[in-house]
Formats: C-alpha cells, sequence, structure tokens
C-alpha cells in the first residue's frame, strides 16, 4: 500500500523538506566548487572586447584560456587571493605565444596580446618593422585585408611574420606614420621576470610599447594567467540600439573550435 503523506505527521514531513533542501544545497556547493577549481587551474572563458588582436582574434570571439601553461601564481586565483608569491609548477612563456594578463598598473583588469619580447630581449620598432636583439623579424606583404563597417570599406596592410624560432601569424598594418610611438621606438630591454607583449593590430593595440602608465609597459611574469588555446564560439553582433532586426548577432560559424594562433 502506497504511504499518503496526508497520513504523516507533520514533523515527518518537516524533516524530509529540510534534508531534501540540505542535499540540493550540497549539490549546488559542490558544483559550484568544481566550477571554482576548474576555471582556477584547468580552462578559463574569455570574451574579446577590441580589435587588438585583429584579425586573428576579433570582438566577439569566445576562448580557452589554458591555467596550467606556465603554473600558478595568486593572480591565477577568484579575486588575485594573495595567499602566496611567485609561480608554482613555473614554465616559461615561449616567444609568440598568445596570453592572457592581468593589467600591472590595475590587475582587474585583464588583457591579451602575443608575447614577442622574453626576459633580455631587446626590442624596438623601426619604420613599422620589429626588431628583436637588433635583428629585423622577417616579415611577408600578403593581399590587404579589407572590410566594410558602418557603411564604409576600411583597409589594411597585412602581413606575415615569422619569429626567429619559426613561429607564424598575421599582423595587421594601417602604414607608417613617422615619429609615431607605436611605428618608432626606443630600444626596450625586458627584465627579469617580465615579458614584452604586443597586439597583432599594430597601430591599434595599447601594449607594452606604451609606458605602464598609459598602456602595458613590461608584464610581471606573476601576472601571466594562462595562453589562449581555443576559440569555443564567435559572434558579430554590429547593431545599433534602434536596429532591432540586427539584434541577433550573426555567427561566424568558420571560427567556432578553432585554434589560436
Amino acid at each position: 500500500m502506497t504511504e499518503n503523506t496526508e497520513d504523516q505527521p507533520s514533523s515527518s514531513i518537516e524533516v524530509k523538506q529540510e534534508e531534501n533542501w540540505l542535499d540540493f544545497a550540497k549539490t549546488v556547493g559542490l558544483a559550484v566548487l568544481i566550477a571554482v577549481i576548474f576555471r582556477s587551474f584547468v580552462y578559463q572563458p574569455f570574451t574579446i572586447p577590441s580589435e587588438s588582436m585583429l584579425k586573428n582574434l576579433m570582438i566577439g570571439d569566445y576562448l580557452l584560456v589554458s591555467k596550467f601553461s606556465y603554473g600558478y601564481s595568486h593572480h591565477s586565483l577568484p579575486f588575485s587571493l594573495n595567499l602566496f608569491s611567485g609561480r608554482v609548477f613555473d614554465s616559461p612563456v615561449e616567444r609568440g605565444d598568445v596570453v592572457v594578463f592581468r593589467l600591472p598598473r590595475d590587475p582587474d583588469v585583464y588583457y591579451i596580446k602575443r608575447i614577442l619580447g622574453l626576459p633580455g630581449d631587446r626590442i624596438q620598432m623601426k619604420k613599422s618593422v620589429l626588431y628583436i636583439n637588433d635583428q629585423p623579424v622577417a616579415r611577408e606583404r600578403q593581399e590587404d585585408y579589407v572590410r566594410v563597417r558602418n557603411g564604409r570599406e576600411e583597409r589594411f596592410e597585412q602581413y606575415r611574420e615569422t619569429l626567429p624560432g619559426g613561429k607564424s601569424y598575421i599582423t595587421l598594418d594601417m602604414g607608417y606614420f613617422p615619429g609615431s610611438r607605436a611605428d618608432d621606438t626606443p630600444v626596450f630591454k625586458v627584465p627579469e621576470g617580465h615579458y614584452f607583449g604586443m597586439g597583432d593590430n599594430r597601430d591599434n593595440s595599447k601594449d607594452s610599447r606604451m609606458p605602464k602608465h598609459d598602456g602595458v609597459g613590461y608584464i610581471p611574469g606573476e601576472n601571466v594567467i594562462g595562453r589562449a588555446e581555443w576559440l569555443t564560439l564567435s559572434f558579430d553582433n554590429q547593431a545599433k540600439l534602434w536596429e532591432f532586426w540586427k539584434w541577433f548577432p550573426a555567427e561566424r560559424r568558420e571560427r567556432f573550435f578553432t585554434k589560436i594562433r
């Protein structure tokens, strides 16, 4: 015979309800704990809000950053909990890696750049050409990158840059502007324990070419969060508030689940 809750004492029902809520709370707590551990030590999701890494990374790209690639600092923890100093399981960043790091002047802000200077390197831009340790980095002109934005055509010079170690990637350039702090720079000698990062969209990136108070400056190794590994999703939403027919962003399916290089 099935039990009828109407025949059970109210205290028994209350106990069961409390047990159900307790089980539910435990399940939620465990799920939150697993999510925090995964985000802190395995992969952390990010989205791209700017065009500093165009065209390799675009506004509306969603990506996964591996937290284990370079080891962990206190900046790897939620809220940058200052529980220890330095890095544990430390592994050095390689030249050409695309990394996410906490901005030195404001650790609550995340930036993403390509690491071009390692500790001890000499980095300089001369007439839009990157020099590493006084040697120009090989670059090959590609067909211009052209896009239409807000009804206007925008054209970028496009180059394939190849680093001394063989890593290759695309950079964009609006042309050479004599004397600009992006195209002609002093020599930067990267301090020990730091890195030099630049955006692939060379004329539209605040990076290590600009001083810490205005741009990025040198990137402390402790501020590095991880290596950008995969694009998961990508959406192009250029709709204005009144363009309700464009509110649902267009999918860039060719970018879904692609490796970041």
